[in-house]
């Protein structure tokens, strides 16, 4: 291959960027996402992805808009043989997925046809699934709907949050890509199409997603507060106020009260009412900001049986 144009924004594109480059492949042009303004102090910030390409000297291209003609002509200037599209965060119009030689492909964390769209690693959490991992695709026009190239998969740990998983997805996405450009440039990949019929989609998550329903079951409980860490973050309500929290353990002990109650339990025990059970509220964030265990959180903010959360 004679050239290669990249296209990723956030933390996960950087180590396939990062992989490519280290294996010698000549990535010709980074696209990434404008920079964005962010923090409380509103300073533009520049993505991930282009603060690794200036690193490791790669010229990056940042337009707002992938169908403006400008675009197509800058990505086609570059004469690609393949495209390499890793999180960019938009959709490919035809324009230019018709400009490389052998086609664009995706690095997608998720075992496709399952979990297509924006937050394939926090549905796998969720849903309490007993393995993920990444696929690379040809893409098409659709949403990570092309044919399969090659994938890989990992274990989901009960410890597992979506930051791990992501950190662990992100370093098996950038194996896996050099591995399929290897395979193209070889000519020994054979594209398989994948099954609508087992298909699910992930769809993006708002901050709001992040808020817990207490009738979900224990082990529910624990997977959707592991899947919203680091973000949008788990959260609730007590008094009015909003608390985050981080880490919670099934306690499967029946109580016939509201789910969201507070009951009784160990001493320095959040002990909280679910479906079918009970949790117990592990690490959690208050007013103060700081993530604390739940011992040293209720020596300042006590919470007595019968109160509830929402």
């Amino acid at each position: 291959m004679k050239s290669i144009v990249f296209m990723g924004t956030p933390d996960f594109s950087v180590p396939s960027l990062s992989a490519l480059h280290a294996a010698g492949w000549p990535v010709e042009l980074v696209v990434t996402q404008p920079d964005r303004r962010r923090g409380r102090g509103r300073k533009s910030a520049p993505p991930p992805v282009k603060a690794e390409a200036l690193r490791l000297g790669l010229s990056v291209f940042q337009p707002t808009s992938l169908k403006r003609p400008e675009t197509v002509r800058r990505i086609a200037a570059a004469a690609p043989d393949v495209v390499v599209v890793v999180a960019f965060g938009q959709l490919l119009p035809k324009a230019v997925l018709d400009i490389p030689r052998l086609g664009a492909v995706n690095v997608h964390a998720s075992l496709l046809p399952k979990y297509r769209g924006a937050a394939p690693i926090h549905w796998a959490v969720v849903n309490r699934e007993p393995e993920t991992g990444v696929t690379t695709m040809l893409m098409d026009e659709g949403l990570d709907t092309g044919p399969i190239l090659l994938a890989d998969s990992t274990a989901i740990a009960d410890t597992d949050t979506a930051g791990t998983l992501h950190d662990r997805l992100s370093a098996m996405g950038a194996d896996l890509i050099v591995r399929t450009l290897e395979g193209l440039a070889a000519g020994k990949l054979v594209p398989a199409a994948q099954n609508d019929a087992e298909a699910c989609d992930a769809p993006m998550l708002a901050k709001e997603d992040g808020r817990i329903v207490w009738q979900k079951s224990p082990d529910d409980l624990d997977a959707f507060v592991r899947a919203m860490d680091p973000w949008p973050g788990a959260f609730t309500r007590l008094d009015g106020k909003r608390l985050r929290v981080f880490r919670v353990a099934p306690a499967h002990r029946t109580e016939d009260r509201q789910p969201g109650t507070v009951i009784a339990g160990f001493q320095d025990e959040l002990r909280v009412c679910a479906g079918g059970g009970a949790v117990s509220i592990l690490e959690i964030q208050g007013d103060s900001g700081k993530r604390m265990s739940i011992a040293d959180f209720l020596r300042g903010h006590p919470v007595p049986p019968g109160k509830r959360f929402s």
